[in-house]
């Protein structure tokens, strides 16, 4: 699960350089561009994550599971903390 959000994520990224024209080469979590492009592209990076990772994923994933396998009993989630992804925009180090 946690790769197909990594892999989701990388998705994301492409296609926002796609759309803004830039070139975007990637190797599992290894992204890169243009050095005239990287902080453009650190900047979507960011703003991939925060758009994904903001969605209730869990909640997804168990809506589906229980969808998919009605039979077995799955438990609740755990509640959310108090992190706020807005803050990576704005780190130092992110990826």
């Amino acid at each position: 699960y946690v790769h197909a959000l990594d892999s989701s994520h990388m998705m994301l990224t492409a296609l926002e350089m796609d759309r803004r024209n830039l070139t975007f080469s990637a190797v599992h979590d290894s992204f890169w561009t243009h050095p005239c492009d990287v902080d453009e592209m650190n900047a979507v990076l960011r703003d991939a994550f925060v758009e994904l990772h903001s969605r209730p994923l869990l909640e997804e994933l168990r809506t589906a599971w229980m969808l998919r396998y009605p039979s077995l009993d799955f438990p609740e989630l755990p509640e959310t903390g108090e992190l706020d992804l807005n803050e990576v925009r704005d780190a130092r180090y992110f990826f």
